[in-house]
């Protein structure tokens, strides 16, 4: 298994405060999901299909239908370099930190950002910028989610900075949201937002193991303002927020993170 090259790189961070220097990590340089082709940015917004809601008014991504190598169809991928990967027959969502620079946002973010909200993207795009150390992607078809249950499966890589994975919700057309993420270096599950540029913790929780090469369980459930988060099927987060959920979802990752996104399912809470 060869390795990167060893050498130091300059980043901005999200505050736009500073420089944070690193040696990138010592990561595979070829994967089983490493693409060969890219999709254009075009091909993606028009081929882009929501996932099927079953029972219940619940949608499940799975992957099946997307293309190894490609973007996905599925999530619109704001920040950083998303793709589809396999492992034997299994397909799923990759977040590859192999690529990030400076944490740049995804091709063709204007159009992507005009898919998201229409002709309301010039401030979402303004904001995205201050969040290009945070890789994430929006998924398809869900525009409003209140409340409910959003789970997926992660397998954290690769990744010397962070090997984050985490539930974005609350996404609003100024580019503000909550997520809470799980990272396998720290091994702590932290309830974040992101607000007009800045970045806070709201509630963090420590000795959360999440092994790296392993696949883990996480869930959020929110009822109106109340948060409650699991990994691997033990509760250990709960926060009351100021005001209850609205927005668009989707997941989320950072900086060099390379990290198996699969099973994101999302269940609406019921009405009345």
């Amino acid at each position: 298994m060869a390795t990167l090259t060893a050498g130091t790189i300059g980043i901005a961070t999200a505050l736009g405060v500073g420089w944070l220097w690193f040696t990138p990590a010592a990561v595979p340089d070829k994967l089983e999901y490493l693409p060969v082709s890219i999709a254009t940015p075009a091909a993606q917004l028009t081929q882009a299909q929501p996932a099927q809601a079953p029972d219940g008014g619940a949608m499940q991504f799975d992957f099946s239908n997307e293309t190894v190598g490609a973007e996905p169809k599925s999530f619109l991928s704001v920040v950083g370099f998303w793709t589809i990967g396999s492992e034997g027959d299994n397909k799923f969502l990759v977040v590859d930190g192999r690529r990030w620079q400076a944490g740049q946002p995804a091709a063709n973010l204007a159009d992507k950002a005009r898919a998201i909200y229409g002709e309301r993207y010039a401030e979402f795009l303004d904001n995205v910028q201050a969040y290009a150390y945070f890789p994430y992607a929006v998924a398809q078809g869900i525009d409003d989610f209140r409340g409910g249950e959003i789970s997926f499966r992660f397998k954290p890589i690769a990744g010397r900075i962070d090997q984050g994975a985490g539930i974005l919700f609350n996404l609003k057309p100024n580019g503000d949201y909550l997520l809470v993420r799980a990272n396998a270096l720290e091994n702590n599950l932290v309830l974040f937002k992101y607000e007009k540029g800045k970045r806070s913790s709201v509630a963090w929780i420590r000795n959360t193991p999440t092994s790296s090469g392993q696949w883990h369980d996480l869930k959020v459930r929110i009822s109106g303002a109340k948060v409650e988060s699991y990994l691997d099927g033990k509760l250990y987060l709960e926060h009351t927020l100021p005001a209850p959920v609205a927005g668009k979802i989707g997941v989320w990752s950072k900086a060099d993170s390379v990290v198996y996104f699969d099973d994101y399912r999302v269940t609406p809470a019921p009405h009345g």
